[in-house]
Order: C-alpha cells, then sequence, then structure tokens
C-alpha cells in the first residue's frame, strides 16, 4: 500500500546554508515524536509501515520532521526520524521519507501554516466512519464534543496522494479545521503543537470507538443540544493545551520505564 519516493525525489542536503539542526529543542521535538509513534503502536491507531506524523521543526518554518519509509511505529526513534524541506530533500537522516507522506505532509504544512503538527492514520474506528452515510462523527458523548466545531470532511477520495496537486487538495479541503475525516481513506489531525496533535489523536479514536460501540445496539443514537455541547467545547478547550503536555508527559513515563530507546 505504500510507496517510496524515487531516489531522485530526495537528497541529502549539504553547503555553506546548512541549518543547524543540532538544537536542543529540535531533538526535543524528535524525542516527543518518536514517543507518539511508539504509543500509537500501542493502542493499534498504525497500519503496518504506512500512515505518518509530522511536525514542524523548530525555528526552521520550511522544514519538517517526518518518519522514513519502511518502519513500523513500533521500531522507531527519535533518530530514526528524517528532516526534509518542502520540495523533497532530507536534509537530516537515513533513508526516505513515503510518497504519499512527502506530498500530503509538505503541501500542509506549507499551505496550513498553523499546522505545526500534523498526524495521518487509518486507525480502525475513526477510519471506520469515514466510510459510513452523512458526517462521521456524531456529537453524542462528551469525549465527541472536544471535537465539536473542529471537523472537515474531504469527499472527493483520489486514490494515493502521488503528486502535489492531491496535496494541494487535501490542504484545501482543510479550511478553518483541525480534524479532517478523509472518506473512504482514513484522518488527518492538525495542531499547533506536537502534544496537542497526540492529545486529539487518541481522542477522536475513543470517540469514534464509543460511536461504533452504540450504534452496534440497533437504538438511535442522541446527539447532545447543540448549545450545550458549544458550551462544554469551549471549557474543554480553555484546559486542553496543558492537557494535551501533561498527556504527552504520561506516555513518556510509560516508554521511559518500558520502551525507553524510543529517546536513542
Amino acid at each position: 500500500m505504500a510507496h517510496a519516493m524515487t531516489s531522485g525525489s530526495t537528497a541529502t542536503g549539504n553547503g555553506a546554508n546548512q541549518p543547524d539542526l543540532e538544537r536542543a529543542e529540535i531533538w526535543q521535538a524528535r524525542v516527543d515524536l518518536a514517543a507518539c509513534f511508539r504509543m500509537a503502536a500501542r493502542h493499534g491507531l498504525e497500519e503496518g509501515i504506512c500512515n505518518h506524523f509530522s511536525a514542524v521543526v523548530p525555528g526552521y518554518d520550511d522544514l519538517f520532521i517526518v518518519n522514513p519509509y519502511g518502519y513500523a511505529f513500533s521500531e522507531l526513534t527519535a533518530s530514526h526520524l528524517l528532516i526534509c524541506d518542502f520540495h523533497g530533500h532530507v536534509v537530516s537522516g537515513s533513508g526516505q521519507p513515503e510518497a504519499t507522506a512527502f506530498y500530503i505532509h509538505a503541501r500542509l504544512h506549507a499551505q496550513v501554516p498553523r499546522a505545526r503538527a500534523a498526524f495521518h492514520t487509518h486507525m480502525p474506528y475513526a477510519t471506520a466512519l469515514s466510510m459510513t452515510e452523512g458526517e462521521p462523527l456524531i456529537f453524542a458523548g462528551q469525549t465527541a464534543l472536544k471535537f465539536y466545531g473542529r471537523t472537515a470532511v474531504d469527499r472527493n477520495y483520489n486514490g494515493l496522494a502521488l503528486d502535489e496537486r492531491e496535496g494541494d487538495r487535501i490542504a484545501a479541503a482543510v479550511g478553518d479545521a483541525d480534524i479532517v475525516f478523509m472518506k473512504h481513506h482514513g484522518v488527518m489531525v492538525l495542531a499547533p503543537t506536537i502534544a496537542e496533535a497526540w492529545d486529539d489523536l487518541y481522542y477522536l479514536e475513543r470517540a469514534a470507538q464509543v460511536q461504533t460501540l452504540a450504534l452496534s445496539t440497533g437504538r438511535e443514537v442522541l446527539p447532545v443540544d447543540p448549545a450545550i455541547a458549544e458550551a462544554a467545547y469551549r471549557q474543554m478547550r480553555e484546559g486542553d493545551p496543558e492537557s494535551a503536555r501533561l498527556h504527552l508527559e504520561a506516555i513518556k513515563r510509560r516508554l521511559d520505564r518500558d520502551e525507553p530507546d524510543y529517546k536513542s
């Protein structure tokens, strides 16, 4: 299902204008992203060697960190991750990104600057909802209300994103949303920080799972009154950045105990 970029599409950056990618905040971003990959694997949110997370490099708005092609999420470490520019060049790291990872994430980061982190998965429950008739998410459970007014649906599935045109089309479909249900495909979570992307990804799948269980009863699923849903969303949103930071710190503590090599 995944396709590597051709060898002509990537190159290792060099020369006098080589960015300083050894700064502490950049390494920390690598560590945080590696933690998200490992915990996503634990929760079964990835699919084989497909799916990809990216984050804009701190201090460099034209570079992003992304996972290399050919590795399961459970294998990834901070040093495994690549740093790419928006033109298909790998400026740090060994290997190359999966082709759809590059064409989706490069165009998203270039065209939606608020998306400092972009997590794309085929996680099962949210992807199942992307395949159904109507709006994917019913705002019926408290967890779902975290996403009230924050979702969009990319309804025009066109196959694999193997060129910039498809990446541009997906970026245009985002609008003001943070969560994009990609019809017949999966989901994309956009956030200002890695921690917030992880927090949204995790709770989105939980909301989708509970909705699927509710629908499986055959009884009508009753949405929350819109005014209450909006108020609950605003209550959650106030504390979300700090809650997300603490969530990421919690998963790193678990990984420090059980899989400390993620930081290597």
